[in-house]
């Protein structure tokens, strides 16, 4: 029908052109220039502020579907951000000087928004990319995600109804605390989270941000990062940060996932752990009457 009235217009135009009839009055014969002009066509960016059904990585349109953070949801939008520096025919990939960048403002971003540091509570970060298709239509946004945890071993986005702006400000339920580590031999199979009021031999301590190296090197120095948990335990504790403190406490720690790392996530969580007594309250602040020489 369209191509059909088209057609008729085009005819009238070209009657009109060959017969050389009068113009009506009123009409210019200029068909265009009273026409609105065409907006400028834009590239979809999306909302922060706002939260999603299910986490992602990569930001299709397709499943864009943010609802209002009292629904229920597994993820958060807490800012987003543009590349500036990007030519790419892609979306930039792990360990990227544009990904290193982008995971550093989506880490203070977060930071600030939470009230905390999330790396010190069950709280993840997802930068979330453009699809390649979006990339080569231009768009070059970034969605600095976040989403709370079900447990340290179990990183899995949880269903929640509320924003998690602010939820570090104080004290938070999210935050780590006691734990009692299941361990076989040198390895720690689970650490389970407990009150601190509850019998416990661990508790989280504190990050501690590892030097620019790269991810094979963590993994082949894990005394280096013992050694720096060990000072992270002192200050936590109040205890001297000397050639004893290794016969006072023993350390676990977590390091960030190979992509973490290689976008430029250094902090390493520590965990002080008593293998030979339990605890029944936190040691912040407990000094050497808490954490004696064994």
């Amino acid at each position: 029908m369209r191509r059909w009235v088209t057609g008729v217009a085009l005819g009238v135009v070209t009657a009109l052109a060959a017969t050389g009839c009068t113009r009506p009055a009123g009409i210019d014969g200029d068909l265009v220039d009273d026409w609105a002009s065409m907006a400028v066509p834009t590239v979809f960016t999306p909302d922060d502020g706002v939260c999603h059904g299910q986490p992602q990585e990569v930001g299709y349109l397709s499943a864009y579907a943010p609802v209002d953070c009292a629904e229920p949801h597994r993820a958060e939008t807490l800012h987003v951000g543009a590349f500036t520096e990007t030519a790419g025919a892609r979306p930039p990939t792990v360990g990227s000087k544009a990904m290193r960048t982008a995971y550093s403002e989506c880490d203070r971003q977060a930071r600030t928004t939470l009230g905390g540091d999330w790396r010190a509570a069950r709280i993840g970060l997802t930068v979330v990319l453009p699809s390649p298709r979006a990339w080569t239509g231009g768009a070059r946004w970034f969605r600095c995600d976040v989403h709370e945890l079900r447990a340290l071993d179990t990183p899995v986005p949880v269903r929640r109804t509320a924003s998690l702006a602010g939820e570090l400000d104080g004290s938070s339920a999210l935050r780590h605390g006691c734990f009692n580590a299941r361990t076989e031999g040198d390895e720690v199979i689970e650490m389970v989270a407990v009150g601190c009021t509850k019998r416990h031999r661990a508790e989280f301590v504190g990050l501690w941000q590892a030097p620019k190296s790269s991810w094979s090197e963590l993994l082949a120095k894990p005394e280096r990062v013992h050694r720096g948990c060990r000072s992270t335990i002192a200050r936590y504790a109040k205890v001297p940060d000397d050639g004893n403190l290794q016969y006072r406490v023993g350390t676990i720690f977590y390091h960030p996932s190979e992509g973490e790392w290689r976008s430029g996530n250094r902090s390493v969580q520590c965990f002080l752990w008593i293998s030979n007594r339990t605890l029944t309250r936190s040691v912040k602040g407990a000094g050497t009457r808490a954490l004696p020489i064994n």
